[in-house]
């Protein structure tokens, strides 16, 4: 629920959630969320203009942002999200972990490997660039076959700290490859909007509407 602004700071308990937010470094560039609810619920950033706002207007906004694939932003954070729980790239657990994963994923891996995807890459994402990361994971997983995705999983599964995330081994493994395949096929869908239009959508729904 949105707090009211005139009551003050709110305690924070165990309610409260902390997402990885990627934004616009841009201080007046209006990040994805401020572009995408204004088109969603044909309002303008401005809106309500009185500043009141109710509990039917913040559920609206909690649907157009969580519930619509055009909004990649949450699919982005959990994207780096995973790529956190690896070993970080420059340590020495790091080399090693980097190195077996070649090894597993041959070429493959290469396009995640931080010497090809390091430095910029997930910068882009805070930047805007919102399927840079998706695309590298999804070009990843398409040349592995089936057993060297095996083998990857098992390298990741290794990795991954069971005490904290409670999965580890092959499992744990598996389940990282899925969910970022995912993920990553849901930030690419999602660009594929900047290049539709309203009357694009308006003639989807009719469309469909005379099938």
């Amino acid at each position: 629920m949105l707090a009211d602004p005139s009551i003050g700071p709110q305690p924070q308990g165990d309610s409260v959630i902390v997402n990885r937010h990627v934004s616009s470094e841009q201080p007046d560039e209006p990040d994805e969320l401020e572009q995408h609810l204004p088109q969603e619920l044909n309002v303008t950033l401005n809106w309500p203009e009185d500043g009141a706002l109710t509990v039917s207007h913040g559920a609206s906004i909690a649907a157009a942002a969580t519930c619509d694939t055009a909004y990649s932003q949450a699919a982005n954070g959990h994207l780096i999200d995973l790529f956190a729980a690896l070993p970080l790239p420059g340590t020495a657990e790091g080399q090693s972990f980097w190195k077996r994963m070649r090894d597993a994923g041959a070429s493959g891996a290469l396009n995640i490997d931080p010497a090809n995807m390091g430095g910029p890459f997930f910068d882009y994402v805070r930047r805007g660039n919102e399927s840079g990361v998706a695309s590298r994971v999804l070009s990843f997983l398409a040349e592995l076959t089936p057993s060297q995705r095996t083998a990857v999983a098992e390298v990741i599964g290794s990795a991954l700290d069971s005490g904290t995330i409670g999965v580890s081994g092959r499992y744990g493994g598996e389940l990282w490859l899925r969910d970022a395949e995912m993920s990553a096929w849901r930030v690419a869908l999602a660009s594929r909007r900047q290049f539709e239009t309203s009357q694009d959508r308006k003639q989807f729904f009719e469309a469909w509407r005379r099938a």
